[in-house]
């Protein structure tokens, strides 16, 4: 009887010691990019109430994207019924911020064509982007926030 206990005893440690060093982590709330193509493809927003100075209808179709970088076709509508397109970059600042410019230009009534520059640093999410943005028109100044979600 007693060998028998030390045999479960000794079987039971050996397994408590095998068991110690098993660790699981996982983290759904920081998307991570590197090495994947997690930015590739269509983002857009929809903004249902705009105000007077911020763009809208943001659509960036991510075509390039590195382990430090990503780019594509940009869209948007702004102030004066401004129809923007363009080319959006950004570049990571830290695993889940982007610092980003888009250059373009708009056509709208009256215009055959007015320069558009927006920049800003937008934030990751797990499904979306939230993008803080200003920049200027040929019609003024614009400043907002959008949130594009993957489509």
């Amino acid at each position: 009887m007693n060998k028998t206990f030390l045999v479960v005893l000794s079987f039971a440690a050996a397994v408590a010691a095998g068991c110690s060093g098993l660790e699981h982590k996982s983290s759904l709330s920081e998307p991570s990019i590197a090495g994947n193509n997690s930015l590739l493809g269509n983002w857009t927003s929809s903004t249902l109430i705009p105000t007077p100075s911020t763009c809208t209808d943001f659509k960036w179709n991510v075509s390039e994207q590195t382990s430090s970088g990503m780019k594509g076709s940009f869209s948007a509508s702004c102030p004066g019924d401004l129809k923007f397109t363009g080319v959006a970059q950004g570049s990571l600042s830290s695993p889940t911020a982007i610092k980003w410019d888009a250059d373009g230009n708009a056509t709208g009534p009256g215009l055959t064509s007015c320069h558009i520059i927006l920049s800003g640093s937008a934030t990751l999410s797990t499904d979306s982007i939230i993008v803080p943005y200003e920049g200027t028109t040929c019609l003024g100044a614009v400043k907002g926030i959008e949130t594009l979600k993957k489509h």
